[in-house]
């Protein structure tokens, strides 16, 4: 069984929708008491449109009939469904393109729809438009999984002060939401004829990735908005949504399902009993490659990592140290893991730009000074990465003589440990990896399997798993990044580790970790730290 907080019982969720809505009719006999207060709060709401969304706004599921919940809820938007709409917003006000990548069912269909009817109905003369790669996915009368049904939903839970002069008869038609009093409009449009309908100030592509023509909608949009935002869970890499999410100058944003505090591991794992490792790892896993040969280490195994130790009734103990993985200026960021033994307690990122390789050093050994104990830096030497040595012995220096932290080089472009030796049965060390870097990847994979063979009953040795802490923030962006790398094979037949796809964002958290769980080359004394490493 999971050790991870599980959903909020129904009773508590109920209770909390219950208050919700007492506060809503408390706040609008207040603005029907007080009519005079409505321009004021319409002012409000035009730019804190995640407000009006959390005060007004609702949500319809089916499925809460079986919770013993109602099947009209308010929409109380979480952490992160506001980080959406800010970053939404932030790309409307800039006029530029956004993709949204996400997992099923962490609500960005409801999310577009009440962000879109809030411009629509807040704004005048604002034009919003909506696509997908079938009309299904955009209107279909009673069907829940059309955006126009939702949105046909939504402004039926809508108070009247906030309709914008919407009335079902004379406003609502296929494809179509009109807005009388603002003069706003919501329009829809199917496949190859998205864009070639009126100009909008924004469009939103639902489930881009699965566009047939993704080069023909290109075309159209440009001429129709200059706010386009895709959204879509993903669906390999042969597609143009694909393309975009892997460029670096793309703005991304990631809505992964272990960022919805309504899903559970329990959630995932039944998920997982019913569709299978392919469709889980595309589906909730975020994963680009989930039907492509060569992930060194699976978002299967990946997610039963965490909190195994907990879940197999281990106890870390050995080695306490840390990592980390130097980026340099620009999109990539500065990333720290620390471990105690097999337990990986924390990976932290922080960005390296407009700042120097000295305080990346100090950042890290605070970092090292939170979890106490913690003696050793393990730093990648190749590149940028190659100045930490005598900025470390700069600001020991300037440490108490008892909190020495010695740092130790990891060189992936370093020839292979014990190369005789065979890590994988029947190949030794020097035939199978090109390089350490590789070498150490897959001695972390090795330890990710042996995780989720232990999780499920299969005999193991404690010290040769990995657990990975639940309670790490960014777990989220970590368990993504740990299943983003790919191998491949050079002409001599040895395994290279990839960053595919070609400009995929390096995987700072996941090579922080791999360092930490790298096979050591050699002892380190810890008076070495302001010596040589």
């Amino acid at each position: 069984m999971s050790a991870e907080p599980q959903s909020a019982p129904v009773p508590a969720l109920a209770d909390l929708y219950e208050h919700a809505l007492r506060e809503r009719i408390r706040r609008l006999k207040k603005l029907r008491a007080h009519p005079e207060m409505l321009p004021a709060v319409r002012r409000y709401y035009r730019t804190h449109i995640a407000d009006w969304i959390n005060d007004w706004g609702v949500t319809i599921d089916p499925r809460n009939i079986r919770k013993g919940l109602p099947v009209v809820i308010p929409f109380l938007l979480d952490e992160r469904q506001r980080e959406w709409i800010d970053f939404t917003l932030d790309n409307w006000k800039h006029g530029r393109y956004g993709l949204t990548v996400k997992s099923r069912d962490v609500g960005v269909s409801w999310l577009i729809v009440a962000l879109s009817i809030g411009l629509a109905t807040l704004y005048d003369d604002l034009a919003v438009g909506w696509g997908s790669f079938k009309s299904d996915k955009v209107d279909r009368l009673g069907d829940m999984g059309s955006l126009f049904e939702k949105g046909r939903n939504y402004m039926e839970g809508l108070p009247l002060e906030f309709r914008g002069g919407y009335e079902a008869r004379s406003c609502a038609s296929l494809m179509r939401l009109l807005f009388p009093n603002t003069g706003g409009a919501i329009l829809g449009e199917v496949g190859d004829n998205i864009g070639r309908g009126s100009r909008t100030a924004i469009y939103f592509v639902d489930e881009a990735a699965h566009l047939e023509h993704g080069e023909v909608v290109d075309a159209a949009l440009s001429k129709t908005t200059d706010c386009r935002q895709d959204v879509s869970s993903v669906y390999g890499m042969n597609n143009t949504f694909a393309v975009r999410a892997h460029q670096k100058d793309v703005p991304r944003f990631d809505f992964h399902w272990r960022h919805n505090p309504r899903m559970t591991q329990r959630d995932y794992e039944d998920f997982l009993d019913t569709w299978g490792p392919v469709i889980t790892a595309q589906e909730l896993d975020m994963n680009f490659q989930a039907s492509v040969e060569g992930i060194v280490i699976p978002a299967l195994w990946v997610n039963a990592a965490v909190d195994a130790h907990l879940k197999l009734k281990i106890k870390p103990t050995g080695e306490r140290l840390a990592s980390l993985d130097v980026a340099d200026t620009g999109r990539d960021k500065n990333a720290a893991a620390v471990r105690h033994g097999v337990l990986l307690e924390h990976v932290e990122s922080f960005s390296g730009k407009e700042s120097d390789i000295y305080a990346t050093v100090e950042r890290a050994f605070l970092i090292c000074d939170s979890y106490g104990a913690i003696r050793k830096v393990r730093y990648d030497a190749d590149g940028v990465g190659a100045g930490v040595r005598g900025d470390a012995r700069k600001v020991n220096e300037k440490r108490n003589p008892a909190k020495l932290i010695a740092v130790e080089a990891f060189r992936g472009s370093a020839a292979v440990l014990d190369p005789t030796r065979e890590m994988v049965e029947g190949r030794r060390n020097e035939d199978l990896f090109a390089n350490f870097k590789a070498q150490a990847w897959w001695a972390l994979r090795m330890r990710f399997q042996n995780t989720w063979r232990a999780v499920n009953g299969e005999p193991y040795e404690a010290d040769d798993i990995i657990s990975i802490s639940s309670a790490i923030p960014e777990k989220a962006k970590l368990l993504i990044e740990l299943s983003q790398p790919t191998y491949s094979q050079n002409l001599a037949g040895k395994l290279l580790i990839d960053k595919q796809p070609e400009g995929t964002p390096s995987p700072n958290l996941g090579d922080a970790v791999m360092m930490a769980y790298a096979p050591a080359r050699k002892p380190l004394r810890i008076d070495e730290s302001v010596l040589e490493d």
